[in-house]
């Protein structure tokens, strides 16, 4: 991960503002004319704009990031693949992507393997075990699949080609510039997913940056090939986004009024406390305290709507992934693999009494 590069640091005098803008104008209908594939990128004023403004703030040399943004490539692949995100699926299309039996026996191979480790990120950060295994499972398949895009050609892209979310993935590329100049990384050598995703628990970079922890205590925070620093980044990620050890996450619910529709219209951010959910036509199947809050999910089946009551711990995990969907997909991947390990456990005990 550690490759070395060329620095950008140490500015030159900073380009013009005003002169950004008259080649801003100048180059919109050459931009416009050419396939986004065949763009010199450090040619657009957008990215000019943009290089002036990471020399400014951040005292990068502006002809090294003129000379990296010449190799970097926009790709139309990358917006196509954002514009069809699968949390735009039902639920009933959604779960057999990611609850599946190879998923789950995987996940109980991974739980086995670092057993140690996910059981030291529990007791120092309160994350349980079968929530970073699916979150790492759903994420890259237990570290298999980190992504085939260039970081560099996917932020830029989104940044420089993606109206709808350019603020974002501008300040997710400033973000990746500066984690590639703090951890001594070549920009063009990291690959992820097309929205510039990292490593094994697909950390975005202001995500790297704030979250990203050295677990394993080698002076370095490795997401792409340290499986110990990513079950403790995400550990990090979750108690940092104010996880609550021990509370349950979603319970099933049973709705018996016909104005439930405007509870699950409030969203999946907890806004009422179990007893006035319940009042209102909502009540949960398990025992939940009544002061605590809940939000009430609908999910769409073949068979028709289920309904969730989903706490505190569940709004967490949408921090990862701002989707509903997202959130229960690693939930009920985390509890199969759980039982999964549990039912196989007790067959190795029992095996072992019966030859004892």
């Amino acid at each position: 991960m550690s490759k070395p590069h060329i620095s950008l640091f140490h500015a030159t005098p900073i380009r013009c503002k005003l002169a950004c803008a008259a080649l801003y104008l100048l180059t919109l209908p050459v931009i416009a004319a050419t396939p986004i594939d065949e763009q010199d990128v450090a040619a657009r004023a957008d990215v000019q704009q943009f290089i002036g403004e990471m020399v400014e703030k951040h005292d990068f040399d502006a002809d090294k990031l003129t000379t990296l943004f010449k190799q970097v490539e926009l790709r139309e692949k990358i917006v196509n693949a954002i514009t069809r995100p699968a949390e735009s699926k039902s639920w009933h299309q959604y779960r057999p992507i990611f609850v599946t039996k190879t998923r789950i026996n995987e996940g109980v191979t991974f739980w086995n393997e670092n057993r140690e480790t996910l059981e030291r990120a529990e007791k120092e950060y309160g994350v349980p075990p079968e929530i970073i295994v699916a979150i790492i499972g759903v994420e890259t398949r237990y570290g298999r699949h980190k992504g085939s895009y260039r970081v560099m050609d996917s932020l830029s892209t989104l940044a420089f080609q993606y109206p709808k979310r350019s603020k974002f993935f501008r300040s997710e590329l400033e973000h990746y510039l500066l984690l590639t100049r703090e951890e001594n990384i070549e920009p063009l050598s990291l690959k992820g997913s097309y929205a510039g995703a990292m490593g094994k628990p697909q950390f975005i970079s202001s995500s790297y940056r704030h979250y990203a922890i050295d677990f394993d205590g080698d002076g370095k925070r490795d997401l792409w090939n340290n499986t110990v620093d990513a079950i403790g980044s995400v550990a990090n990620y979750f108690k940092r986004h104010k996880w609550q050890p021990g509370n349950p996450i979603v319970v099933p619910a049973v709705v018996g009024s016909n104005h439930i529709q405007v509870l699950v219209e409030k969203g999946y951010k907890p806004h009422s406390t179990i007893a006035e959910l319940r009042k209102r036509g909502a009540t949960a199947k398990s025992k939940l305290d009544l002061n605590a809050m809940g939000a009430l999910l609908e999910l769409k089946t073949l068979a028709g709507r289920e309904h969730w009551i989903a706490l505190d711990n569940f709004y967490v995990i949408t921090r990862y992934n701002h989707s509903p969907l997202y959130a229960m997909a690693v939930y009920q991947l985390g509890q199969a693999i759980m039982s999964k390990r549990a039912a196989e456990s007790a067959k190795t005990d029992s095996g072992k009494n019966i030859n004892g």
